[in-house]
């Protein structure tokens, strides 16, 4: 690598310990308003302090962020689907690498769906941004989206991951699971675990510590911090894992401590995005 890969990568895993805590805003880019981050801005101020980077699309970054703020950007770049739309997998490349370099990331985002209906599409995504990337020394994150077809065992994720890290991916986001040390041996670059649907804090926290424990250079939560009523408790909890070695039992105790002093959230009232169901998501 040379020096502008690697100082851009050491502001997302920060060098002083190896790990990370990355916070997801980018949910909009498919689900349109999404519970309690209806307004961006809102929802992303009060945990920018505590996040080491914070991935999110180009849109929200303009609208919604402060540009002096110093916490580095990974952008998701790719898309082109909804949640109402024919298949999620069908993505494609959304941002130029010129508007990157003029939005100053850290670091481009995509999503591979292998195993899926448009896999082939997705994987050859992933190879163009990496070129576009080592043109210019900005390394990507391959993010191993999986819908209601794929598994999250150990043998699905550990081929998502490796095919990811094969097609020159820098880092690979993916999900924890159930002898995920597996998942980490047969991936040659750094795995950060997403955090997924939202789970009671208790949870949330003992699967944070838990892909920590078991290889994840750290975590990129979004939903699990939040959209829980006390999301800067939250994320102050999910720290002190990634950052201070502290068991869930504890983090959680932290969780407890910090909430006293941060009023509930409350709901935002805006129509959600509309689901193939009909129904509000």
């Amino acid at each position: 690598m040379d020096w502008g890969m690697k100082n851009r990568l050491s502001k997302i895993i920060r060098p002083e310990d190896g790990r990370c805590l990355m916070l997801a805003v980018d949910h909009g880019y498919f689900l349109g308003p999404t519970e309690r981050l209806e307004v961006p801005r809102k929802t992303i101020e009060p945990l920018l302090p505590y996040a080491d980077s914070l991935m999110l699309t180009r849109g929200v970054l303009r609208t919604s962020v402060d540009p002096t703020t110093d916490v580095p950007i990974v952008l998701r770049v790719s898309g082109g689907t909804s949640i109402i739309g024919e298949d999620l997998s069908k993505e494609t490349i959304t941002v130029s690498i010129e508007e990157a370099i003029r939005l100053n990331v850290v670091c481009l985002a995509l999503s591979i769906f292998v195993g899926s209906k448009y896999e082939h599409q997705t994987l050859t995504n992933l190879a163009k941004l990496v070129d576009e990337g080592e043109k210019y020394g900005i390394p990507v994150l391959a993010v191993t989206a999986v819908g209601k077809e794929m598994g999250r065992d150990a043998r699905y994720l550990g081929l998502a991951c490796r095919v990811a890290a094969e097609q020159g991916a820098h880092v690979v986001k993916t999900y924890y699971c159930e002898n995920f040390e597996q998942v980490v041996e047969g991936c040659p670059v750094p795995l950060i675990i997403a955090g997924g649907k939202k789970l009671p804090e208790p949870d949330a926290l003992k699967l944070a510590h838990d892909s920590i424990t078991h290889g994840a250079v750290g975590v990129d939560m979004g939903r699990n911090i939040w959209q829980s009523d006390y999301p800067v408790a939250m994320i102050k909890a999910v720290r002190a894992i990634v950052h201070k070695n502290v068991d869930a039992k504890e983090a959680y105790g932290i969780f407890l401590k910090e909430k006293e002093k941060e009023p509930i959230q409350k709901e935002t009232k805006v129509l959600k995005a509309v689901s193939q169901s009909g129904s509000f998501d």
